[in-house]
């Protein structure tokens, strides 16, 4: 197949990108930069200049594909709702250019969209009473629109989606660590989050675009829960810092306000769906091994 890759060059989809190249798949990727072109073109990937508000650009290139895995986001979270409207028109937009065919769209959402608190599985939405709402209301509407003739899927990452060069929300717990002189956890710590290595996730990717059915969600979890307490004593362990609980006030004041939300967040998620109807299963470093490998350091 001949796949359109948006966010190509970001965390995830670089290795998204070299395990389609793997499998025989060839690439066009989508580059914002110049830097971001020339390390495609470096792995043979074809190259087509743009940005998610380019939408007839998207729509030319996605036309011309066999299928679309989309990954890109603009994770400036202080402008958080018009971010999440651009990709959603960036969506629609693309599916409109595979009205029809029956080829596939596989875009990303998060498990952190789901209810907190219980088990979250590939077969409930999102919920929209959090502060991700906006990309939740994207995540169904997109899905509707496999009645218009496109094998639209999804793939929900992990909250700790982990591996070199990560600087996800863990290399930021690190972070708030080594400028703080401590590794903190919120109250008990108990709460949890699901993690899968950057790979295993590019795996699932390609697998929802070769295999994955009209209408369905599929959850890159390789762990069902870690404990934000574990954690952030691993991150102590591996840096020399000691490990603390502070109280929610003082939490926001270490982690500077926006991280402590996720933080707190209680999100186990299963992958017991995803893992039957394709097949797919982890085999990287967990959570805790990359931490323990000095990932974060």
């Amino acid at each position: 197949m001949h796949v359109f890759v948006t966010g190509a060059t970001g965390f995830v989809g670089r290795a998204v990108v070299q395990e389609l190249l793997d499998a025989d798949h060839t690439v066009t990727g989508l580059a914002r930069s110049d830097a971001s072109a020339k390390a495609l073109q470096d792995k043979g990937v074809d190259v087509v200049r743009g940005s998610l508000e380019d939408i007839d650009c998207l729509k030319s290139t996605a036309s011309k594909s066999d299928g679309v895995i989309h990954l890109a986001f603009n994770h400036d979270f202080t402008n958080f709702a018009a971010n999440a409207l651009a990709e959603r028109t960036a969506i629609f937009a693309m599916v409109d250019a595979l009205a029809g065919s029956n080829k596939p769209l596989v875009f990303t959402s998060g498990t952190m969209t789901l209810e907190k608190g219980e088990v979250g599985t590939e077969d409930k939405g999102a919920a929209t009473n959090t502060p991700f709402s906006a990309r939740s209301d994207t995540e169904q509407g997109a899905l509707d629109l496999s009645s218009k003739g496109v094998r639209v899927s999804c793939v929900r990452l992990s909250p700790t989606t982990h591996g070199d060069g990560d600087k996800g929300f863990v290399w930021l717990i690190a972070e708030f660590a080594r400028a703080n002189g401590q590794s903190v956890y919120v109250g008990d710590g108990l709460n949890r989050w699901p993690a899968v290595h950057r790979r295993d996730a590019a795996r699932l990717f390609r697998l929802a675009l070769e295999k994955g059915v009209a209408g369905r969600r599929y959850h890159a979890v390789a762990e069902e829960g870690v404990l934000i307490k574990d954690i952030a004593r691993a991150i102590g362990k591996a840096t020399g810092l000691p490990t603390v609980s502070q109280n929610f006030e003082a939490a926001s004041k270490h982690f500077a306000g926006f991280l402590v939300h996720p933080v707190i967040a209680d999100n186990p998620a299963s992958s017991k769906q995803t893992q039957e109807q394709l097949g797919w299963s982890a085999s990287e470093r967990t959570i805790l091994e990359d931490i323990e490998a000095g990932v974060y350091n």
